[in-house]
């Protein structure tokens, strides 16, 4: 693949964009969290451990405004929320999984070569 080559139709700042959402803290986590399938908010709350409410209110509503989360209402008493990743979620979630095993397949490198840098630089 040449990483020196934009994608057609590609705008840096809006692939920029998308990148920094999709790497933020919570975003992720969340994804994880409905790898497996539908949760209620609460259920994902529990799942991410310190995600507050209004930050898990606010990752959901984006990731569902983007696309990747779709919210399913069952009018009952009480109303019952549901939210499902969509196919792109899903791409996502599979994205982020080979990244995570990449990332702990160097984990002990990467450490080694953090050690040899401060260790030159200091």
């Amino acid at each position: 693949m040449d990483v020196t080559t934009k994608p057609a139709g590609a705008d840096c700042k809006a692939v920029g964009e998308i990148l920094s959402r999709v790497g933020d803290k919570w975003t992720i986590q969340v994804v994880v969290a409905l790898m497996s399938g539908s949760r209620r908010f609460n259920g994902i709350k529990r799942y991410v451990s310190g995600i507050s409410q209004q930050m898990l209110t606010r990752t959901l509503k984006t990731l569902e405004r983007d696309g990747m989360v779709e919210r399913t209402v069952h009018h009952s008493t009480p109303p019952q929320v549901e939210y499902t990743l969509t196919p792109l979620g899903h791409s996502l979630a599979e994205t982020a999984h080979q990244l995570a095993h990449w990332a702990a397949a160097h984990q002990l490198e990467i450490e080694g070569n953090r050690l040899q840098y401060d260790v030159r630089t200091s």
